[in-house]
C-alpha cells in the first residue's frame, strides 16, 4: 500500500517505505484525488522556494478544506500574510531567546517527573505539553487554559484521528479548531492593547512592535501555537522512540557536544508536519514531468528529508550528521518564523532528558497518530533509568 493520502498508511508507520518507492519510481505523479505528489528533495525544495511558480494562498492541505488558506503566515506566500510574518519576526527578535530558558527548563522537568520513580510513563502525553510550555509564557496565556488550547492545536492538524476530532466529522475539525482559537485570542489581543503586559502579544500591538491590527495579531498567535504544536511533540517523541528502539540513546546522551547537531537530526528524522501543498501559477516541469498551471502540488517534506541523494544513509539517526540542510521548517519565503524558539525548546528538552535518564526503553507497543500531516505518537510508553544523584 503506497497511497500517501491514506492516514492509515501513516498510522502504521508505512510512509517511509512508500516515500522511498515513489522517489525511486515515480517522484512526480498525479494522485487520483486530483493533486500532484512530489517526493524528491530537489523538487520539494523548489516548490517551497519558487513562490512565483507555486503559491500557497489557496490552501496547504490536500483532501480537506484548509482554514489557513490565505490567512496563516506560515502557510501562505509573500502577500499580506507575508507582511504579518515579517512583523512577527521583528517582534520575536525584540527579546533574547535565552530569556525563556528558565520557564522552559522548569516545565520540561515537570513533564519528565513521572518517570523518576522508575515506573513507565507515556512520553507522548508528556511532550504534548511542550508547545504550551513555550507558547504559554511567550504569549502570556493563563495556565488554566493550556489544556484547552493544546486540544484545539492537535485538532487543527490531526483531523483524521478520532481522538482529536471536534464533533463527529473529520473535514470540519480544522475549521472549527481555527475558529475557536481565533475566538480565544481576539479578546486577549484587545485586552493587551488596553492593558499591556510583558508578553509577546503586548509587543505585537505596541508602537515598538509595529502596532499590528487585531486580525494580524490573532493570526500571529495562532501561527505560533500551531507551529509549536506540530513541531515539538512529534520531533521529541519520534526521536526518543528511535533512540530507544535501536539502543542508541546513550551514544547521544553521553555526548553533550552533539546537542545542536542532534536536534537538527531530530528535526530531519521526524519531519513534523510531513507535507505542504501549493498551487502552480504557471506550467512547471519537475523531474521531467510537466505540471499545468492551476494545479495543487503536495510537497512531501518528510520524503525530501529521507532522500539519499542529499542525506547519506538517510534512514539512520545520526546526531553527528553535518551538513544537514533539512526542510523541516520549510524554506524561504515560507520558513517558520519561530524556528529559533523551536530549536531552543528541543535543545532544552533533550538536555533535560539526558540529564534525567541515563537510558530509556520502550515499555509497550506505541500508537501513532492517524494523520497524513502529523508524524508522532498518540501513546508512547517508556521506562527510564534515572541518573544517579538526581
Amino acid at each position: 500500500m503506497r497511497d500517501l493520502a491514506d492516514p492509515g498508511l501513516f498510522e502504521a508507520g508505512g510512509q517511509y517505505e512508500a516515500w522511498r518507492w515513489w522517489r525511486e519510481h515515480d517522484p512526480v505523479h498525479r494522485h487520483e484525488r486530483g493533486f500532484w505528489s512530489v517526493t524528491r528533495y530537489a523538487d520539494v525544495d523548489r516548490v517551497l522556494r519558487d513562490h512565483p511558480s507555486f503559491a500557497g494562498e489557496r490552501g496547504t492541505s490536500p483532501g480537506h478544506a484548509d482554514p489557513a488558506a490565505g490567512r496563516e503566515p506560515a502557510a501562505t506566500g509573500p502577500t499580506g500574510p507575508d507582511r504579518a510574518r515579517a512583523a512577527l519576526r521583528k517582534v520575536m527578535g525584540m527579546r533574547p531567546a535565552g530569556s525563556y530558558e528558565p520557564s522552559l527548563i522548569a516545565a520540561i522537568t515537570g513533564l519528565l517527573a513521572p518517570g523518576l520513580d522508575e515506573q513507565s510513563f507515556d512520553l507522548a502525553a508528556a511532550v504534548r505539553g511542550l508547545p504550551l510550555a513555550l507558547a504559554g509564557p511567550l504569549l502570556g496565556l493563563p495556565r488554566a487554559d493550556w489544556p484547552y488550547l493544546s486540544g484545539l492545536a492537535m485538532a487543527a492538524g490531526a483531523e483524521d484521528d478520532p481522538g482529536h476530532r471536534i464533533g463527529d466529522a473529520a473535514p470540519g475539525t480544522p475549521r472549527r479548531a481555527h475558529r475557536e482559537l481565533s475566538a480565544y485570542f481576539l479578546p486577549l489581543v484587545r485586552e493587551r492593547a488596553r492593558t499591556p503586559g510583558e508578553d509577546l502579544v503586548s509587543l505585537m500591538v505596541s508602537d515598538a512592535g509595529g502596532r499590528m491590527d487585531p486580525e494580524t495579531a490573532v493570526a500571529g498567535c495562532r501561527d505560533l501555537l500551531l507551529g509549536a504544536s506540530v513541531t515539538l511533540p512529534d520531533a521529541a517523541s519520534s526521536t526518543v522512540y528511535e533512540l530507544a528502539r535501536t539502543g542508541s540513546y546513550r551514544a547521544w546522551a553521553d555526548r553533550p557536544d552533539l546537542l545542536r547537531t542532534g536536534v537538527e537530526e531530530a528535526l530531519r528524522w521526524a519531519s513534523p508536519g510531513s507535507h505542504f501543498m501549493r498551487h502552480t501559477t504557471r506550467p512547471v516541469r519537475l523531474s521531467g514531468v510537466d505540471v499545468p498551471a492551476g494545479e495543487p502540488v503536495v510537497a512531501w517534506i518528510g520524503s525530501a528529508n529521507r532522500d539519499a541523494a542529499v542525506f547519506p544513509d538517510p534512514d539512520a539517526f545520526d546526531p553527528e550528521r553535518t551538513p544537514n540542510r533539512h526542510l523541516a521548517f520549510g524554506d524561504e519565503p515560507y520558513h517558520c518564523a519561530g524556528s529559533h524558539l523551536a530549536r531552543l525548546t528541543l535543545r532544552l528538552f533533550f538536555a533535560t532528558l539526558f540529564a534525567t535518564f541515563a537510558d530509556v526503553a520502550v515499555a509497550a507497543e506505541p500508537v501513532r497518530v492517524r494523520s497524513t500531516f502529523l508524524t508522532g505518537f498518540k501513546e508512547l510508553i517508556i521506562s527510564g533509568t534515572p541518573r544517579r544523584g538526581r
